[in-house]
This record gives structure tokens, sequence and C-alpha cells, in this order.
């Protein structure tokens, strides 16, 4: 039923709580390939800040920010890869830039990904509300099905 899961990762262990479950539906005998997914945001520098001089953040230094970024976002998901490793799964990665929300949504829609596989911290009520929940808004923005993981130690309101 479901051939490609992308699994959303931001470096944190809740967002890793994911990997047994992804690994019991890839023992399925249907999943083809899982995709990690790390979103990064780009660096805008601010108007305020002077372009030039020894005290200001430049271009260059924006991108060579932007670079190691990207290149740590890389090294992690290689290494989460092999945490993966399910027999005749392919497991690739990709990193995305933007809203984190928004982005993963666009991704699973143009990566013709089948299942979105993503942790959450399990908050309700006002600490939902002021911190937001990724989470949430994927399930809300994503077109594809999104299978919500609650963290570890999450316990029911009674």
């Amino acid at each position: 039923m479901y051939s490609k899961i992308m699994v959303p990762l931001d470096g944190s262990e809740l967002a890793e709580c994911v990997v047994p479950d992804v690994k019991a539906i890839s023992n399925s005998g249907h999943v083809r390939e899982i995709v990690l997914v790390r979103v990064v945001n780009a660096i805008r520098l601010p108007a305020s800040v002077p372009a030039s001089g020894d005290f200001g953040f430049r271009e260059p230094d924006r991108f060579k920010l932007e670079a190691h970024r990207r290149s740590t976002a890389e090294a992690y998901l290689k290494e989460l890869a092999g945490q993966f490793e399910v027999e005749g799964v392919a497991v690739s990665h990709a990193i995305v830039e933007g809203r984190a929300a928004d982005s993963l949504a666009d991704y699973a829609v143009k990566g013709e990904v089948d299942l979105i596989v993503i942790a959450s911290h399990g908050r309700s009520g006002v600490s939902r509300w002021v911190m937001g929940s990724v989470a949430e808004k994927v399930v809300r923005s994503s077109c594809v099905p999104v299978l919500m993981v609650r963290a570890p130690g999450c316990e029911p309101k009674v």
C-alpha cells in the first residue's frame, strides 16, 4: 500500500522516535523507499546589517554559513540512514529549504511520497497554541497520508 515513506527529521531525539515505527511498516514487504528529509531555513540578511566593514555580516559569510548548515544536515541524515536499513528497501535523503510544514508538504507531493511518518511532542492546550506544532501543520496541509507518532512518555489527559 505504501511504497515510499517520507520521514521528516530535525536532529532531535523526538524526531528520531519514529525509527521503530518506520521499520515495522517497512517490513510489510510493500515499501520500496524511505526518504529522510531535513528542512533548513535560508539565512536572510536584515537590512540594518552593514554589507561590508569589519563588524558586518557579509554575503560570503552567509554563503559559508548556509553551506555549513547544509553539509551538517546531510551528514546527520547519512549517519541516521543506517538505522532504517530493511532488506529490499532503499534509503535516501533530501534537504529542503523554507518553512518546515509547508516545505515538507510540498516535498511529499513533488516526491510522490505515499506516507509521511512524523513525531509529535503531544502538547495540548496553551502550550500547543503558543509553540505551534510542525507535525500538526503537516497533517493539515499535506495531501499525503500522515502517521503522527507521539513522543515517548506522552500520557493521555484523563
